[in-house]
């Protein structure tokens, strides 16, 4: 994948983890600056994180199309919220497409840097889902990623499939379509039919 392609797709990631964030924030009676400040933690958060991690320039350090994709989804949250809790699970469903969509890049910001493969899959479920645990300390909620919801083993399943497809094909974006519908299709599995992981059956 090219700098600009990524780019491009961390761009929608943040605005649509930023939808997510702002509709915890407005359900927990944030007023819209939080809303806001609650959109771009989770949108920038897990890239962020990876960024760090890997020991390169910020992603959204300097680029204030960013900050201007999080101001975007708070306001449509703000302005359209009555219509957006129309959709059943909203929170759950802009979670699942940020999931698809953020797992594959952080596999490709890592296969950049020369990284070996374990960690490329580490980096693909940090970027996925370290923006919303961020979200959820920050909105007083139990994070997902730490209780038996199937959110991070969707991006952990994800981001192996990409591995395997781009060392199979060589073909990043056949490896990026495989991620993002491997991650989309376990979310909405767990959305809609109650998926929960295993969890400990140990006494007290």
């Amino acid at each position: 994948m090219t700098a600009q392609a990524i780019a491009v797709l961390d761009l929608v990631a943040v605005f649509v983890f930023a939808v997510s964030g702002a509709i915890l924030a407005g359900r927990r009676g944030l007023d819209v600056f939080g809303m806001f400040v609650a959109a771009f933690v989770t949108g920038v958060g897990g890239g962020t994180v990876r960024d760090v991690l890997l020991d390169r320039p910020v992603f959204w350090l300097g680029d204030g199309r960013y900050l201007a994709a999080a101001l975007a989804a708070t306001a449509l949250v703000f302005v359209a919220g009555a219509r957006v809790e129309r959709i059943n699970r909203p929170l759950a469903w802009a979670d699942a497409a940020g999931l698809a969509v953020a797992t594959p890049l952080g596999v490709a910001a890592a296969r950049v840097e020369g990284v070996d493969w374990p960690i490329m899959i580490a980096m693909g479920v940090v970027t996925a889902t370290f923006g919303g645990m961020i979200r959820d300390v920050l909105c007083r909620e139990p994070p997902m990623i730490l209780h038996r919801e199937v959110y991070a083993t969707a991006a952990l399943g994800g981001a192996a499939v990409n591995v395997v497809v781009a060392a199979a094909t060589g073909d990043p974006w056949a490896a990026v379509a495989a991620c993002a519908a491997t991650v989309f299709a376990i979310r909405a599995g767990a959305i809609v039919f109650g998926w929960k992981a295993p969890g400990w059956r140990g006494g007290a």
